[in-house]
């Protein structure tokens, strides 16, 4: 078990983690597309709300 661990902690030092700068850009990027989704999604909705509220009275 003890092994284990030792491996685990060993594989981490080898793995290539990102700078803070490269977090940051990641979730602004992230952040930008899901509020970009989601104004679509709303526009859409919103658009097929009132055409259907002229379809059916």
């Amino acid at each position: 078990m003890m092994q284990y661990f030792r491996d685990a902690r060993a594989e981490l030092s080898r793995v290539s983690w990102p700078i803070r700068e490269e977090v940051l850009e990641g979730t602004q990027a992230v952040l930008l597309f899901v509020i970009g989704l989601t104004l679509i999604v709303f526009a859409y909705d919103f658009l097929f709300v009132r055409l259907v509220k002229l379809v059916l009275p």
